[in-house]
């Protein structure tokens, strides 16, 4: 199964929310980082102030990705509070089995302790 990368940039105060929404899609890996909406510049230059964002990656198996990004979709449109933007880029490869293990959540891959 082929992995892709999920970014999605969301309200800060709903980061959490969104990110116990992709790990129940079987994303092993998240890193939330703070960030900024594109219309900042526009904003400052009103006077007026931007939420602040968090940009969310992660890695999700590729027969994963669509209801994922359908999910996030559906979300997007319950309100204000909820917007934000999504979407996956491929990845080409990943080196080691146990790596590719971790990433696509594949529990036959990894390696039990004895």
């Amino acid at each position: 199964m082929k992995l892709e990368v999920l970014v999605a940039i969301v309200h800060k105060e709903k980061a959490a929310y969104y990110a116990s929404l992709i790990q129940s899609c079987q994303a092993n890996i998240r890193l939330t980082m703070p960030a900024k909406g594109t219309t900042h510049l526009i904003l400052d230059y009103l006077g007026l102030t931007e939420r602040p964002k968090t940009l969310i990656t992660s890695v999700v198996r590729t027969d994963q990705a669509d209801a994922l990004i359908s999910l996030l979709d559906e979300t997007f449109k319950k309100g204000k509070d909820y917007k934000g933007i999504a979407f996956t880029v491929p990845m080409t490869s990943v080196i080691g089995t146990l790596a590719y293990g971790f990433l696509s959540n594949d529990k036959r891959t990894v390696k039990e302790e004895s």
